[in-house]
């Protein structure tokens, strides 16, 4: 699916308030509201009260049976930060918070280093001896069968997240990388593009192999060479765009357009680029993914829109479904929900100059 942006983005409305109008009621952040609902001892009194008058007000009112799955055990749910993208990670934790206001879960973020798969393990196992009955795992932790089959045996309710190895040993939510990749790509070579780099995402996450794999797919079936020179690891972080753009644009013969798996990176190859003085997109056309910080850039970035916040919102109502299911004794059935992504068109992305169309 293809957009042409020609405006900021407009958020979803529904007839009911919501979190985010709370925090906007009365100028504090969604996740003080959240502390608020989850009666948390940690919010001024003056505070307190000014949420609660609005939520009043607004009639917003969180689910709050969902506390009291049998037993009368609040849910308490874990989140673990461990991707490098600031904007990435905010989309997501509003979302989160979103999902648990409104099933009236206390949700619980913790942070570890993305590369370190036994600190990861550790962090979790601390969020269990804390008394979370359910967690969110975001990738690469999603894929780590060992702590998933761990977590099984403390009755932890789980959902994946960004995860595009789905092997049925988890519920999964999340976007199509490959296909999304591969929608950009093609979206690049009707421009006129021959000469595309692509800059790959973090190692350790499957969806940066699925999107390099939509890009490779996508140059064949076009009759495109892929030239592996054009290839450059990437990091997801700002920094490693740059250092990636550098690499890219060093070649002898540079490319005409780069695809950098993440907003991030693609900021980073606009700054490499207009440190060099290339003007985008007359000199150098330029696509991300994720639709984070792209329409704060300059040109605005073209990029893959995939909703985020959503996606974390549907994780949490994931959780309490399949926590509902374990305590009623029924067998749980793992599926992947696939959310649809977008194509944003913006300012970054235009037909290369004829004499280097080849």
């Amino acid at each position: 699916m293809q957009a042409k942006a020609k405006s900021p983005r407009k958020t979803k409305r529904t007839n009911a308030a919501t979190i985010y109008d709370v925090a906007r009621r009365v100028g504090v952040s969604p996740m003080t509201v959240s502390r608020v609902v989850n009666g948390e001892s940690n919010v001024r009194e003056a505070t307190r009260a000014a949420v609660q008058k609005a939520m009043r007000e607004l009639q917003f009112r969180p689910n709050k049976a969902a506390r009291s799955l049998a037993g009368g055990t609040e849910i308490r749910v874990g989140l673990l930060y461990n991707n490098p993208s600031v904007a990435y990670f905010t989309e997501f934790l509003m979302g989160a918070l979103e999902g648990s206001g409104r099933n009236g879960v206390q949700l619980v973020v913790s942070k570890c280093k993305i590369s370190d798969q036994e600190a990861a393990a550790t962090a979790v196992r601390d969020l269990v001896k804390g008394g979370i009955n359910g967690m969110v795992l975001t990738a690469p932790i999603s894929e780590f069968s060992d702590l998933i089959t761990e977590l099984k045996e403390h009755d932890i309710s789980m959902v994946g997240v960004a995860t595009s190895a789905f092997r049925g040993e988890l519920t999964c939510v999340g976007i199509d990388d490959h296909a999304a990749a591969y929608d950009m790509t093609k979206y690049l070579i009707g421009l006129g593009h021959k000469r595309i780099a692509f800059i790959k995402g973090h190692p350790s996450h499957t969806s940066s192999t699925q999107r390099l794999s939509g890009f490779e797919t996508a140059m064949r079936d076009a009759g495109v060479k892929v030239e592996k020179t054009r290839i450059a690891q990437g990091y997801n972080s700002y920094r490693s765009g740059m250092e990636a753009a550098e690499e890219l644009l060093s070649a002898r013969v540079p490319p005409t357009a780069i695809f950098a798996s993440n907003d991030d990176m693609a900021s980073g190859v606009l700054a490499v680029a207009h440190r060099k003085g290339l003007v985008v997109p007359r000199d150098l056309s330029v696509v991300g993914f994720d639709d984070t910080i792209a329409g704060s850039l300059w040109p605005a970035l073209t990029t893959v829109r995939q909703p985020i916040s959503d996606i974390a919102t549907t994780a949490i109502d994931v959780i309490v479904q399949t926590l509902r299911e374990m305590r009623s004794g029924n067998k749980l059935e793992y599926r992947r929900f696939l959310v649809p992504h977008q194509l944003i068109v913006r300012e970054s992305a235009a037909p290369p100059r004829p004499n280097e169309s080849a």
